[in-house]
């Protein structure tokens, strides 16, 4: 048997690398690719039940192994994974288990090298991983923390994605901050569960405030104690215990299958739980993702723990996640953002549907990346979005941002991008149109920005022959139904003269609110 390729290969049988020969066979991966003589045949669909052979070298001898095409063998191209948090502690620096072994005894037992000399631990040990998180947060936070067995076991740099994102969120401009007079931010972890990782990571990287709350006697118990354990943020987080009487017990399964109706019937979330006149900038959620332990237990490499209460509700994640939407209708602008995470990316459609319906102003999704685990985000808001373009303050910022609001159906984002590109273009200025990323590179010479402010003699007053020329992107973003996000920003490393940039905008903004929103403009032109 002839080898036609070598190489370093995840074998399909569960070693962790090996070098592999291709002998002339099919083989495929565990990305669901096929592999044929060593190249990758994206565009090959292999038949159901169509036979292939494994080729693979394991201690100096050739392995063989056949088996038949499963249903999704051979269809499924691999895609372009998400990153990091860029401001993640772990981004540039992932955890070195081999440090961490050397300065901390009792994590350096659960460390073991592989073959390729790199130190490991065993991801299925429940110990392993606590004992891992432990060391994390006292190591780069200098938090105390610790739960007792059975309680679900977080990873540092996953969770600390999700904080990240909210700063994002929260310090963007599209809505409007209303917490202007109080510098602390304030947050509401649904569920913080024993390990408390959310407002314990809140306080310590940003000084952040929360509400804490959850359902069972354990839970507040050690979230108490690792809140106290830590006095120097122990002021900033308020552990709440819901008022449940029900036991919680596993409803979600009759004879092993899952029950039809989907609707929540757990404890109290945010309704009954927030105080009145209570207000947040944020709540976040790491929801039950599962409708029974059974389903919990599926994933045979890790071992994170998790109580009933923590990992299961009837309906799982989006049954959950749901009751959160329906809670936010009826507070409101009581928050400023409402969040969760979610274990199932297949869930965000129908949730995303279901915002839509309640006449939410603004969604946001986003994708957590750490190592092989994907979590997926959603964020709503009730408050109005931003309408201006800019205020006087920040009149020379370099991303500049404005609503289209009551758009016709028959205009999507991809029409107001050509508009962009004429208003730009009968100026005299060049463009270059990306349809598939929204977005058209612009290039105005001063004399063409001239052109732009002819009418508009305070900005005209500060152009000269010798400005430099100005290059920006404008990209355009459907936020919901009937309401688009132009976005204007200069490339990296541009300067422009002070307030250019937001005086073409709003040229811009006035061109194109009169070819796609002209009632609002009308109404405007009536206040």
């Amino acid at each position: 048997m002839d080898s036609g390729y070598t190489g370093s290969f995840i074998d399909v049988k569960g070693i962790e690398k090996v070098n592999m020969e291709v002998c002339g066979h099919v083989y495929v991966n565990v990305n669901e690719e096929v592999v044929e003589g060593g190249e990758k045949v994206n565009t090959k669909v292999l038949e159901v039940g169509e036979e292939v052979s494994f080729c693979w070298v394991e201690n100096g001898s050739l392995s063989e192994k056949h088996t038949k095409i499963g249903k999704k063998m051979g269809k499924k191209r691999k895609r372009e994974r998400g990153t990091i948090h860029p401001r993640n502690k772990y981004s540039d620096n992932p955890p070195d288990f081999g440090v961490l072994a050397s300065l901390y005894p009792s994590f350096q037992s659960y460390v073991f090298y592989s073959r390729d000399g790199k130190p490991r631990i065993d991801w299925k040990d429940f110990n392993a991983t606590r004992e891992l998180t432990r060391v994390l947060l006292l190591h780069d936070h200098s938090i105390t923390w610790w739960i007792p067995d059975g309680q679900l076991c977080p990873t540092v740099p996953n969770r600390s994605n999700y904080i990240h994102w909210i700063e994002d969120l929260l310090s963007s401009d599209i809505i409007p901050n209303s917490n202007e007079g109080n510098n602390v931010i304030k947050g509401f972890d649904i569920g913080t569960g024993a390990n408390c990782i959310y407002p314990l990571l809140g306080a310590s990287l940003l000084g952040w405030s929360f509400v804490a709350s959850d359902v069972t006697d354990v839970a507040i118990e050690w979230a108490e104690k690792n809140v106290k354990n830590n006095p120097q943020i122990s002021d900033l987080i308020e552990i709440r215990k819901v008022d449940f009487q029900e036991e919680l017990t596993d409803k979600n399964t009759k004879n092993g299958e899952s029950c039809t109706d989907m609707n929540y019937n757990g404890p109290p979330i945010l309704v009954g739980v927030v105080k009145p006149g209570e207000k947040f900038d944020f709540c976040m959620c790491n929801p039950p993702f599962f409708e029974s332990m059974e389903e919990a237990g599926l994933n045979p490499n890790t071992s994170c723990g998790g109580t009933l209460a923590e990992m299961v509700c009837h309906g799982g994640e989006q049954a959950f996640i749901s009751r959160i939407i329906e809670d936010s209708v009826q507070l409101k602008q009581s928050f400023r953002w409402y969040t969760s995470m979610l274990g199932k990316k297949s869930n965000l459609k129908n949730l995303i549907a279901k915002l839509r319906e309640v006449g939410v102003s603004v969604v946001k999704t986003t994708e957590f990346v750490q190592g092989q685990t994907c979590r997926w985000g959603v964020a709503w808001s009730f408050v109005p979005p931003s309408k201006k373009i800019i205020s006087s303050h920040v009149a020379s910022k370099n991303v500049l941002t404005f609503m289209l609001e009551g758009i016709h159906r028959q205009f999507s984002a991809f029409h107001v991008l050509q508009s962009v590109e004429s208003f730009f273009q009968a100026n005299g200025a060049t463009c270059k149109l990306n349809a598939t990323s929204f977005h058209t590179d612009v290039h105005v010479a001063m004399s063409h920005c001239k052109e732009i402010l002819k009418n508009d003699s305070s900005s005209l007053l500060s152009l000269n022959s010798t400005s430099n020329d100005l290059y920006f992107r404008v990209t355009v973003f459907e936020q919901i139904p009937g309401t688009l996000l132009v976005r204007g920003s200069l490339k990296p490393g541009e300067s422009c003269v002070p307030g250019l940039l937001s005086s073409i905008f709003l040229k811009l903004e006035d061109a194109l609110r009169k070819e796609f929103s002209p009632q609002k403009v009308s109404n405007s032109n009536h206040l």
